[in-house]
């Protein structure tokens, strides 16, 4: 499994994802458009080599790089 450091930013949408928030909420948050949103998601799924939202959700709480509010 490929797990590259994800960004801050990465990071904030992912932050922002486990509150469920929906992607046009986290594009309004941030003050971004909801393909940066997706593309941010997808970067970090491909960083950590996984499939899905989840599954990314998943990994980055045992890497402990997001934490559950």
């Amino acid at each position: 499994m490929n797990k590259g450091i994800l960004t801050k930013r990465e990071k904030e949408v992912f932050n922002l994802l486990v509150l469920n928030k929906t992607t046009r909420e986290i594009a309004f948050d941030l003050g971004i458009s909801e393909k940066t949103v997706r593309n941010h998601i997808s970067n970090a799924m491909q960083k950590l080599g996984v499939k899905g939202r989840a599954g990314a959700v998943v990994e980055l709480l045992k890497l402990n790089e997001i934490h559950l509010s």
